[in-house]
């Protein structure tokens, strides 16, 4: 007989419960399934403060976020938008949808966010915001941010799609930039199957967002169908938003699963002594790495590709995911930069299985398959 497969560990599942269940279903009952309704007003209300801001405008994914954040903030066509190259498409679409340019910095070797070191030399008289990314769960300096965007009166965007529960100084990361943009993909630690959210603590840039995201009809007054603006449609449902209630509810506790997780995984790799082949990720002072996920970079003294150990690994039940493919090199933006640091994590950075309820026994199982794939 031939010899069961282990239980095949995936790269990232939601973690649903059923409060979450019991929310959509009365969404449901209640018949606003669509772009309106009590859960969607919910969301918004208890979702902001625990990030930080007093608004939230909700939004059909995370990548609509951006780009309504960006038009809000006035981004526009001849404009130019510095971001890390080191980051996910969305990051770099949402600056092109609004016909502006990218352009990009370096990673840091150690959080692998943006390198604020490189921003005074990125900066142009087109220079019209910043965006910052909250990578795999760690921030950015935002004291160094804070002091560029305004020694240059320019608006500040953060990217925290990968950051729910982030902080920088015990401070979470909406309280300080203009806008801040999140997504609630199935992936995330807060989930709508699809979604996302910006927040602000300046009600002109919230009235802004939700004029725009609603086709630019009038946040007041009658709907007579006269437009003065191009707006879109990037509203969220009540059953999304209903599903993002439920999840927020449990937004500290989802928070701090991927936290121990992270803290285990860090444990038991260093006492099996990989941390010799691997780069852990890290948690600066003066940070709180929420870990959405949990990633590694494959040190110089391993010879085997990365491609190679992810393939061996799902071999043995264990799903990975790469780095994200730095946006400087991608045959839409190539920019013809050398930016080595983005270029090493997405040539030698994967992350593990990190899911919220995510076992111990399944994090030795992927620890071990890393400890014989690696030796």
């Amino acid at each position: 007989m031939s010899e069961s497969k282990p239980p095949f560990i995936p790269v990232c599942e939601p973690t649903l419960g059923e409060t979450e269940r019991r929310y959509v279903a009365d969404a449901m009952e209640t018949g606003w399934i669509s772009s309106a309704g009590a859960y969607l007003d919910r969301f918004e209300k208890d979702f902001a403060p625990k990030v930080g801001a007093h608004y939230g405008v909700a939004t059909c994914n995370g990548t609509t976020a951006l780009h309504l954040a960006l038009k809000a903030l006035g981004v526009g066509p001849g404009d130019e938008v510095i971001l890390p190259s080191f980051t996910m498409i969305a990051s770099a679409n949402a600056v092109l949808y609004c016909g502006a340019t990218p352009v990009f910095v370096d990673a840091t070797s150690d959080t692998w966010t943006l390198n604020v070191e490189q921003l005074e030399q990125a900066r142009t008289s087109r220079t019209k915001a910043l965006m910052t990314v909250t990578i795999y769960g760690h921030p950015s300096d935002f004291d160094a941010v804070k002091s560029f965007c305004n020694q240059h009166q320019i608006a500040w965007l953060e990217d925290a799609a990968e950051g729910h529960g982030a902080e920088y100084k015990k401070t979470p990361l909406a309280a300080l930039p203009d806008a801040t943009a999140y997504s609630f993909f199935a992936n995330k630690i807060i989930s709508t199957g699809e979604g996302g959210m910006v927040c602000t603590n300046r009600s002109e840039i919230a009235d802004q967002l939700r004029f725009l995201k609603n086709l630019a009809f009038p946040l007041k007054g009658p709907r007579n169908y006269v437009h003065t603006a191009v707006g879109f449609n990037y509203r969220m449902t009540n059953l999304q938003a209903a599903l993002g209630c439920a999840q927020t509810e449990r937004m500290h506790e989802l928070v701090e699963m991927r936290r121990t997780n992270a803290h285990y995984y860090s444990q038991q790799l260093s006492a099996s002594g990989l941390e010799e082949l691997l780069q852990l990720p890290v948690e600066k002072p003066w940070a709180k790495n929420c870990y959405w996920m949990y990633g590694v970079v494959l040190k110089r003294d391993v010879k085997k590709s990365r491609d190679e150990i992810m393939i061996t690994l799902k071999e043995k039940g264990v799903d990975t995911r790469p780095f994200f493919f730095p946006m400087h090199l991608q045959p839409i933006l190539k920019s013809g930069q050398s930016l080595p640091v983005s270029e090493n994590l997405g040539q030698r950075g994967f992350y593990l299985p990190s899911s919220s309820h995510l076992k111990r026994d399944q994090m030795d199982r992927v620890v071990e398959s890393l400890k014989q794939v690696l030796r």
